[in-house]
C-alpha cells in the first residue's frame, strides 16, 4: 500500500521525461518542474492539465494509469467509508494518504482535508512514483 518499495533511482530514472511531458502540458519551462513542486500551487496546473499529463505519461511509457488511481492506492484495503465521509477524509484516511504519498511535506496535509483538495498535493514525484509502479507491473523491460 505504501510508496517506500519505490526507490529513489527508479523515480529518478523516469524523472526527465516526466517533467518534459509536464511542462508541455503545463505551458513552463522544464526547469520549473522540481520534484517537490506543487503542482496546482506550484505551477498552476488545472484539472484539464492533468488529463493531458497522463495521457502523456502513458503513451510515453506504454503504462496504464486509471482515473483515480492515486486515491485508490492510497485507500488500499480500507473501505470506502473508512477513507472518506462526506466529502472529507477520516483521520484513518488522511493517514492513510500521508503514507502513500510520503514526498509530500507533513505541513500541506491538513485536518480536515477535502477529498476534492487531495489533487491540491500532487508533485512531479507523485507521477513518477505511479510510472514507476506502472512500469513494474508490466512484462518486459523498463523504458
Amino acid at each position: 500500500m505504501t510508496t517506500a518499495d519505490i526507490t529513489k533511482e527508479e523515480i529518478l530514472a523516469v524523472y526527465p521525461k516526466v517533467a518534459q511531458i509536464m511542462a508541455e502540458a503545463l505551458g513552463c519551462d522544464v526547469e520549473e518542474v522540481g520534484l517537490g513542486v506543487p503542482l496546482i500551487e506550484g505551477l498552476n496546473a488545472e484539472s484539464i492539465d492533468f488529463l493531458d499529463i497522463i495521457f502523456g505519461l502513458e503513451r510515453t511509457f506504454k503504462v496504464k494509469i486509471p482515473r483515480g488511481k492515486i486515491v485508490e492506492d492510497a485507500r488500499g484495503d480500507l473501505p470506502e467509508a473508512m477513507f472518506e465521509e462526506k466529502g472529507y477524509l477520516t483521520e484513518l484516511g488522511l493517514k492513510r494518504l500521508r503514507e502513500y504519498l510520503s514526498e509530500v511535506p507533513a505541513d500541506r496535509f491538513r485536518s480536515p482535508m477535502r477529498a476534492a483538495d487531495i489533487p491540491r498535493l500532487f508533485t512531479p514525484e507523485t507521477f513518477c512514483k505511479l510510472v514507476a509502479r506502472g512500469l513494474r507491473a508490466r512484462p518486459g523491460d523498463p523504458t
